[in-house]
């Protein structure tokens, strides 16, 4: 439940210094416990990741103007709303062994290696965006944010990309307890695989996914004619972009569909994962954009005054990461932050320019006019048959 966490367990103090403007606009509550940070912190290619975004978060002053949401571990009851009882009952194993064939019948292995108490951790990451969910559900706060969280390659029955847990339609199942329809927005840079198939059938769940596709890159799917199936067709819409997007391509292209999406589908709700892959210099990205982009999206969506959900995702430029999602919960609270990373714990971590923006690179935006104009004109052929009736 949402409250705010007693003075002796806060674990941020304002840095007004660092904010040059107040302007509250909505009530958001940021999921975190201890045992939240440190479980994501286990995470391999993120380790540490979930530290230096709390305390980045923390340094600017912006956790003294949010409602804490303690975040608490979950059942299985939750788990086996989506997952499968065997998937999670073989994550209850302590003995998993990667060259054991059920350990690759269930997906472990390379890019998710089985991690010691692999249940608890699994309890704790899924129990973060499930108790955003719960805010919204109760009405206690009006966004809820939980960069921990943004799982969404995970399936019913195998861990998949990083992901052992899909947290992402965990809370999604969540917000139907009350709301009618849901939107889920993706925004990084792999498709949101996971939470698609999840609702490839279903009316009551849009999943808008913009993401690089292409022959070998992970994980594979997601092409503008993926739209669902049976009662579901049309309820999913997959914009694949091409290598070097810059925050103009992405934002047109997100601002365009989003809004048409919104006219069709009209959800009571919403869940956006914020995977920031797409930055400029990324590790496993080839997307060049900035904070900017992922801030005006957030922007768009806050526009329509719904409930939301908003989770983090990829990123494993850590640090740029950080300052990606510190951008992107200033415009939430409609805080205008300066550029001049303040001093903390993690702050050499941000050398050598010690600033809050992300330049883009030097590759070039592969996304032509004509190859916009052209997906543009197949997304809207499949919103154009969108069934109002649910």
């Amino acid at each position: 439940m949402a409250d705010l966490l007693p003075k002796e367990e806060k674990i941020c103090e304002s840095d007004e210094k660092h904010i040059i403007q107040i302007n509250p606009k909505f009530k958001i509550g940021y999921v975190y416990s201890l045992e939240l940070i440190q479980q994501c912190n286990r995470v391999p290619n993120l380790t540490n990741r979930a530290s230096l975004i709390h305390h980045l978060l923390k340094s600017y002053g912006l956790l003294d103007h949010v409602l804490f949401l303690n975040s608490d571990k979950v059942s299985d009851d939750v788990f086996q709303g989506f997952h499968s009882g065997d998937y999670i009952e073989f994550l209850k194993r302590g003995d998993v062994d990667v060259e054991d064939e059920t350990s690759e019948e269930y997906g472990l292995g390379y890019d998710c290696p089985p991690l010691e108490k692999l249940y608890d951790f699994i309890s704790v990451i899924a129990g973060g965006s499930v108790a955003g969910a719960k805010a919204l559900v109760s009405g206690s706060v009006d966004v809820a944010v939980n960069f921990c969280g943004g799982w969404h390659h995970a399936q019913r029955d195998c861990a998949s990309g990083f992901c052992y847990i899909n947290d992402c339609v965990l809370a999604i199942l969540e917000l139907e307890r009350k709301f009618k329809h849901v939107l889920y927005i993706d925004l990084d840079i792999h498709h949101g695989d996971g939470v698609e198939n999840a609702f490839a059938y279903s009316r009551k769940v849009f999943t808008l996914s913009l993401h690089k596709h292409e022959e070998g890159y992970f994980p594979g799917t997601g092409a503008v004619n993926d739209t669902g199936f049976g009662k579901g067709r049309n309820y999913s819409c997959n914009v694949p972009l091409k290598d070097g997007a810059c925050d103009e391509t992405f934002i047109h292209v997100f601002q365009t569909i989003f809004q048409e999406v919104m006219k069709r589908f009209r959800p009571e709700a919403i869940v956006c994962q914020c995977g920031a892959d797409g930055l400029a210099n990324d590790p496993l990205g080839t997307f060049n954009l900035t904070p900017k982009a992922y801030a005006r999206c957030t922007a768009v969506i806050q526009s329509y005054k719904l409930p939301t959900l908003y989770l983090g995702g990829g990123g494993y430029h850590k640090a740029n990461a950080s300052r990606c999602f510190t951008t992107i919960l200033a415009g939430l609270l409609g805080l205008q932050i300066s550029s001049d990373i303040p001093e903390h714990e993690y702050f050499d971590w941000y050398g050598p320019s010690f600033e809050l923006d992300v330049s883009r690179g030097l590759r070039r935006d592969e996304n032509s006019p004509d190859y916009i104009r052209t997906l543009l004109q197949q997304v809207f052929g499949n919103l154009e048959q969108i069934s109002s009736e649910s």
